[in-house]
């Protein structure tokens, strides 16, 4: 009998991967505990399902620097014509006793390959593929990211969350970022 297809799940900060044999652990090897929770495939989310404002939490762990910093604040999803939404952020990034304001805008468009998000000058960035790795080469670094939304029902995601791994002769560091429904 064929083994049964693995289901993606998420759990805090973990994606654990059930319906498989193995051992399932945190990024730092701890064993993942609790209770699955599906995750909404790409096809199932779109850009436009999650306007509006989201309480921002991040977290960048800065393996070079032994640093770790902290940004809250909030992101806001809005449409402003169809086939494109703007994605701004902005908040407060915390760090060894520092506290500086931030803040950045993407575009989420529509393109004939699906949606994609670019940088606010239009840069391609990545495609908006929740669920599954998406790339960013960017001269001599190298970008690995994960969009994942966790549903409330069947309509709308409870909160969604982004985690971007950085690698490159000047940089090494995970970025994880979790999304709260504001309003």
């Amino acid at each position: 009998m064929p083994a049964a297809p693995a289901v993606e799940r998420v759990v805090e900060r973990a994606v654990l991967v059930c319906g498989t044999r193995g051992t399932l652990a945190h990024g730092d090897g701890r064993p993942v505990r609790g209770t699955c929770v599906d995750t909404v495939r790409s096809m199932d989310v779109t850009p436009t399902d999650l306007l509006g404002t989201w309480r921002l939490e991040r977290e960048v762990e800065d393996r070079l620097a032994g640093d770790r910093r902290t940004v809250t604040g909030t992101t806001v999803l809005e449409p402003v014509e169809p086939g494109r939404v703007r994605w701004h952020e902005e908040g407060v990034m915390r760090w060894s006793g520092h506290e500086v304001p931030v803040q950045r805008t993407l575009w989420v468009v529509r393109e004939d390959a699906g949606w994609a998000v670019r940088f606010e000058d239009g840069r391609p960035f990545h495609p908006w593929a929740v669920g599954e790795p998406v790339e960013h080469p960017c001269g001599p670094d190298h970008y690995t990211g994960l969009i994942e939304a966790v549903p409330v029902d069947a309509t709308a995601p409870a909160f969604w969350r982004v985690e971007w791994r950085a690698r490159g002769p000047q940089k090494d560091y995970v970025m994880r970022t979790v999304l709260r429904r504001a309003d």
